[in-house]
């Protein structure tokens, strides 16, 4: 009972005691108890966490299952034959000019017929006037004269060329089939020369009324109808033709 006072007569203070090991583990196992409240309350809400190392379904973690792969020798080597590439053509560029302003106009344009494409005939005719009496000095200056030769590319005698002239001379029709003849009958023009004579009709003036035409033996137009005048003049009653060949 005095213990309680001291001498004075107030009450003593007790006497505190040091925490024993006891006291220690008590409080550990305290918090280990709430953190495995708390980790069991986490897994009833989440079981599918990480966390749970039972998850429902059984799944867990699995170890990896080793696999033998089985040794293989290597394949036979077999050559493959070589493709050999063949060269080709390549086209060259080609220039593409530049473009060009092209007006514009509100006035719609007309059509214009294109001209269709006339074939060159394969002999060229060339007529000129000369006077009779270089290779008939006997005859008078009373009639035309018409001739000349066919030579081809290389100016070689073209025979066999069937000539014919055609038209109207002094009001008189000149008949082609009656004024017909063949090159290589009248050498004294060349090897290939031809010759038709007017005696019909008198030295007149004309202006491209009478024509001249050579074909082949087939009667296919080997040039074109050249129309030619005459003169009333003795210097040019003869009218030498010559067809040369352009192909």
């Amino acid at each position: 009972m005095n213990d309680e006072f001291d001498f004075e007569g107030r009450p003593s203070r007790p006497q505190t005691r040091p925490m024993q090991v006891w006291d220690v583990l008590s409080v550990l196992v305290l918090i280990v108890t709430a953190c495995l409240a708390v980790y069991f309350v986490f897994i009833f809400l989440r079981p599918d966490s990480p966390f749970n190392f039972l998850p429902p379904g059984g799944r867990g973690p699995r170890l990896p299952t080793a696999t033998v792969t089985p040794l293989q020798l290597q394949p036979t080597w077999t050559a493959s034959p070589t493709l050999e590439l063949t060269p080709s053509d390549t086209p060259r560029p080609t220039f593409t000019p530049f473009s060009t302003n092209t007006p514009f106009s509100l006035v719609p344009p007309t059509k214009t017929a294109r001209p269709t494409s006339t074939p060159r005939a394969p002999f060229s005719v060339t007529v000129n006037f000369r006077p009779s009496t270089i290779f008939y000095p006997e005859l008078a200056c009373s009639y035309f004269i018409i001739g000349g030769e066919a030579v081809d590319v290389q100016n070689s005698p073209f025979y066999f060329g069937i000539v014919k002239i055609g038209g109207t001379l002094n009001g008189h029709t000149i008949d082609p089939e009656m004024h017909t003849t063949v090159t290589g009958v009248a050498t004294q023009f060349g090897p290939a020369g031809f010759e038709i004579k007017l005696p019909e009709a008198p030295l007149v003036n004309s202006n491209e009324t009478l024509w001249i035409q050579m074909f082949d033996t087939a009667l296919t137009p080997l040039s074109d109808r050249k129309y030619f005048n005459t003169y009333n003049d003795c210097e040019r009653n003869l009218i030498h033709v010559r067809f040369k060949a352009t192909r």
